[in-house]
């Protein structure tokens, strides 16, 4: 890398911070939906082995934590260079095992060498007792604002490591068999209090309170089995939000498929032609 690689970037961030009107009404509060957007698109860029788009995505991201902590510089908060300087320090500290002089030593009471878990157990201990970041609650370091998957995923590794945990997949499996029936009870007052046929999603509009009782019993029984689904892929080893993006890609391949098909022989997308629709289904699935 250039010395003045990262000079010239930054003199770049503070000459728009100055001249573009739009960056000039940016807070760090405004930037939050900016940044969390292009940091999913740098993840695609990554998950689709695409490294133009990767090398593209991550700029962009950049662009955004720098452009963030100005901002804050520019408070008199804390400046760019303090938090460059504050992740080396951390990153030293947390790797006492590549870093003789790490002041996180004193934690370092086993051979970590190509052992990860080992050294995310250690990189905690560094965390609670050097650091002095021990939070009441072992969940409570799970960021609040993670997508619900990734937050409850996240939530019963953590838990797990504490000892909180089921003794074997064969009871991960029943407890969620015994969710799913629980949720098919619940089911089964909503369709009765609904009289539902079955044909089309259920409305929630104009629900007496005894439905609305009903349904909100089977949202929660709902949300009970998706998170003991989350859990059951835990004991897997399948990480729930990787699985479902690429379940969602799967879809989103097939589903343009149809559209595009759709729209060659000329057949409207609608509920008229769903035959069609499903014909174009089937192949998609041999191709995806």
């Amino acid at each position: 890398m250039k010395e003045n690689a990262f000079a010239h970037f930054f003199e770049i961030v503070k000459a728009i911070r100055k001249g573009c009107p739009w960056d000039k009404e940016q807070t760090p509060l405004s930037l939050r939906s900016t940044f969390f957007e292009e940091t999913c698109e740098a993840i695609d860029a990554i998950s689709q082995e695409d490294p133009a788009h990767v090398k593209e995505e991550l700029g962009d991201v950049l662009l955004n934590v720098i452009l963030i902590a100005y901002l804050f510089e520019e408070k008199g908060l804390f400046t760019v260079e303090e938090t460059i300087n504050a992740i080396a320090d951390k990153l030293v500290r947390r790797h006492p095992h590549v870093f003789a002089q790490s002041e996180g030593k004193s934690q370092a009471t086993e051979d970590v060498s190509d052992n990860p878990e080992k050294v995310t157990s250690q990189w905690e201990r560094i965390k609670e007792n050097v650091e002095g970041r021990k939070s009441e609650s072992i969940i409570d370091s799970v960021p609040e604002n993670f997508p619900p998957i990734l937050k409850a995923y996240k939530e019963l590794k953590k838990a797990s490591k504490a000892g909180f945990d089921w003794g074997s997949l064969s009871e991960v499996k029943m407890k969620f068999c015994e969710e799913l029936a629980e949720m098919q009870d619940a089911f089964i007052d909503v369709e009765r209090l609904n009289d539902y046929d079955g044909k089309h999603p259920l409305s929630v509009t104009n629900m007496t309170e005894e439905q609305k009782k009903a349904q909100l019993h089977l949202e929660e029984e709902f949300g009970d089995s998706l998170h003991c689904l989350i859990n059951y892929g835990r004991w897997l080893g399948i990480d729930p939000s990787v699985a479902l993006r690429k379940t969602m890609n799967k879809f989103e391949s097939r589903f343009h498929y149809i559209e595009e098909k759709m729209k060659e022989q000329g057949i409207p997308f609608d509920h008229a032609h769903h035959r069609d629709m499903m014909e174009f289904w089937a192949a998609a699935k041999k191709i995806w």
